[in-house]
């Protein structure tokens, strides 16, 4: 009896085991079958079909160590594909251009400016500051591009044709306004030109670097001819249309970022975990770097979410206080704006009525507006930053908000400036006034009005660079020397200093507006704003790494970065206001510069159009005429229309994408959620029969 049992249990455990070793088996097949095989008699022919080899692709992912995927490699080599002449010659076409196209990046990488700085800048201090360095090589770059387009339109062909050609004559009854000699005479003591130097005057008036010492020179030969006015005015308006140019090029890119990412911590969190990473990071170093890049970011996405939901979480009544603070600080923030404004007016005014004081007097003057801007520039900005820390926006977001405060600051400012000196030079839009009645301008106070311009500018742009470094060894060094070597409260709450992105790029904006609005009136302008440039990225590289601490709360660089170029536009669309307004409407000196005998800068267009063959000159009208405009305008709607409708698509095809992606992920998460259920109801069943 007890046997019979024993037979039985061990022949059901015989055809368990025979059930688990059939399992087995048909487990190991499956895996054999999902292995990865290889048809080791093909060739590369055969795969390369249209130009797409599947077998580096199909290597690549295959998990084989290096020495197999070496041999796999070398036999589909050895068999030699049969194939034609122009098959063969297309293949390795294609071959030789993408090695081409490989050593050609390679090649720029490697030439590409402070392209290891930025990798460590990033590593350690995130993206949003990256941001800042790769605008300061952008405007670098870009400004040295510009000078190399005014030299070799402008500088160079004046130094050429300066005793060769023949000046414009043009006899106008008013020699009172035509005499203009800043050339300093006789013996000058030595520290004046220190103060020349600094001030734009003396030997550096009488020089290039403005616009009044260049001729009205044109070179007409038989082969050859150039003509000095019209390339000065047509190489300042390509200048600007380069830049805007430009500015456009890199907008598109960071545009193309931001909507990739969707604005939201979702996308980008998608691009993070599959598209950041840089396999080409070679050594510990740089890959600690982009780790260290990889978790700002992802700090950044985990506090603007948490922001987010402490905002959807307010009270109607929390609500309404917080948006009243709001409102007051902006108000506030506006009051001390409008005082700034009122400042500056009232230096300007009494610079320009101590112009004619000498020595160290007479220098402090001059550059009493720039005092008083930088001045404004550095105290308003810092007030406004606390403000906007006290309207508790996201971090992205306050980095918006102060810095359009700051740029608004920055740009009306400056236009106070420039709105003095049009008081002063025009007689208050007056040019029928007794002062400017003779010259159409008040010669009195500004026989070359253009260069006095041009010497504002200059002083603003070199005074900006030795504040910031007058700031990094005055101010910065000390306080992180006091902090780290006095145990002090007071010196351990104020800390080490947080590189602060909206007020730095700020200052970025605010050199460069001022570069585009002096480059008609001081064309090497550019030259020195890449010189600034180059020293202000040291200058700031040396006070990140060495007096700041990382910044306690990060903001997206995608966004910033795209904002940021947006108000780098702003600037430039003040300067071409300045610009168009200069060309168009303001008679120019007749004592200096290429436009001395014009009734305004534009009017050298027309004539040398009348210096043109018929057909030519028939050719340019018809283009500025309304017959071909007109059509040109409406050809440019249409085509703009059928963007605009092509981009509707697309975000469309995005937004139904995104929602798509979101289902399948509640699906996934329902169907985790479903195995959990069945688990739990299989263990106890599991266990109740073990205990049986």
């Amino acid at each position: 009896m007890d046997s019979e049992p024993q037979r039985q249990g061990s022949r059901n455990s015989y055809h368990g085991d025979q059930q688990s070793l059939r399992s087995r088996q048909v487990s190991s097949r499956v895996s054999n079958q999902n292995y990865p095989q290889f048809n080791w008699s093909s060739t590369p022919a055969e795969e390369d079909e249209e130009g797409n080899s599947k077998m580096p692709r199909d290597l690549r992912s295959s998990p084989l160590h290096m020495a197999l995927k070496r041999a796999v490699r070398q036999v589909q080599q050895m068999q030699v594909p049969v194939v034609s002449s122009r098959e063969s010659w297309k293949r390795n076409k294609a071959k030789s251009l993408r090695k081409l196209k490989d050593n050609t990046r390679e090649f720029l990488y490697f030439f590409a400016l402070w392209s290891k700085s930025l990798q460590k800048i990033g590593g350690n201090f995130g993206g949003g500051v990256q941001s800042f360095f790769l605008l300061l090589r952008f405007l670098v770059v870009l400004n040295f591009v510009s000078f190399l387009l005014i030299a070799g339109f402008v500088l160079i062909p004046s130094i050429v044709f300066r005793s060769v050609g023949t000046g414009l004559v043009n006899s106008t009854g008013r020699e009172e306004c035509m005499e203009y000699d800043p050339n300093p005479q006789g013996l000058v003591v030595f520290y004046n030109y220190i103060l020349d130097l600094l001030s734009g005057t003396g030997f550096m008036e009488y020089s290039y670097m403005f616009y009044g010492y260049y001729n009205n020179t044109m070179v007409d030969d038989n082969n050859f001819s150039y003509n000095i006015p019209l390339a000065y005015l047509f190489t300042a308006v390509f200048y600007f249309a380069f830049c805007l140019i430009c500015i456009i090029a890199r907008m598109g890119t960071a545009a193309r970022v931001a909507v990739a990412t969707g604005g939201s911590a979702v996308g980008n969190y998608s691009m993070i975990v599959f598209t950041s990473w840089d396999y080409g990071c070679l050594g510990d170093r740089a890959t600690k770097l982009k780790q260290k890049n990889i978790h700002y970011q992802l700090q950044v996405d985990l506090e603007e979410e948490r922001i987010k939901k402490r905002a959807a979480s307010l009270t109607l009544k929390q609500k309404v206080v917080l948006y009243s603070l709001r409102v007051l600080m902006c108000l506030v923030a506006f009051g001390l704006i409008i005082g700034a404004f009122y400042g500056i007016f009232l230096a300007t005014e009494f610079s320009q009525g101590k112009s004619g004081e000498v020595g160290i007097l007479g220098l402090i003057f001059e550059y009493l507006p720039s005092i008083v801007i930088t001045a404004g520039n550095f105290l308003v900005p810092l007030m406004c930053d606390q403000i906007a820390l006290i309207e508790r926006y996201a971090p992205s977001t306050t980095v918006i908000v102060a810095l359009l405060r700051a740029v608004f600051l920055r740009l009306v400012s400056l236009s106070v400036l420039l709105f003095t000196l049009w008081r002063q030079i025009t007689c208050d839009g007056n040019t029928k006034s007794a002062e400017c009645k003779l010259c159409e301008y008040n010669y009195n106070f500004y026989p070359c009005w253009e260069t006095r311009v041009g010497q504002e500018m200059y002083k603003l742009t070199l005074f900006d660079l030795l504040i910031n470094i007058a700031v990094l060894v005055l101010v910065e060094f000390p306080r992180r020397m006091v902090v780290d070597n006095w145990s002090n409260k007071l010196a351990q709450w104020v800390g080490r200093q947080e590189f602060v992105v909206s007020s730095n790029v700020l200052g970025l904006v605010y050199g460069q507006t001022v570069v585009w609005t002096g480059a008609l009136f001081c064309p090497l302008l550019p030259l020195i704003n890449t010189v600034k440039f180059f020293i202000l990225f040291y200058c700031k590289r040396i006070t990140l790494f060495n007096n700041c601490r990382p910044a306690l709360k990060t903001f997206r660089s995608t966004t910033s970065t795209f904002f940021f170029l947006v108000v780098l536009l702003f600037g430039w669309s003040l300067a071409t206001i300045v610009m168009v307004y200069s060309i168009a409407e303001i008679h120019p000196s007749m004592g200096c510069g290429p436009f001395r005998f014009f009734p305004n800068m534009w009017s050298i267009v027309p004539r040398s159009f009348s210096s043109l063959s018929g057909t030519t000159e028939e050719f340019l009208f018809f283009i500025g005429s309304q017959a071909f405009s007109i059509p040109l305008f409406v050809l440019f709607c249409v085509v703009m229309c059928y963007f605009i409708a092509l981009a509707s698509v697309y975000g469309k095809s995005v937004a139904l994408l995104r929602a798509q992606l979101k289902l399948e992920g509640r699906d996934k998460q329902f169907l985790v959620k479903q195995i959990e259920k069945l688990s739990r109801l299989q263990i106890p069943k599991h266990t109740a029969g073990v205990g049986e």
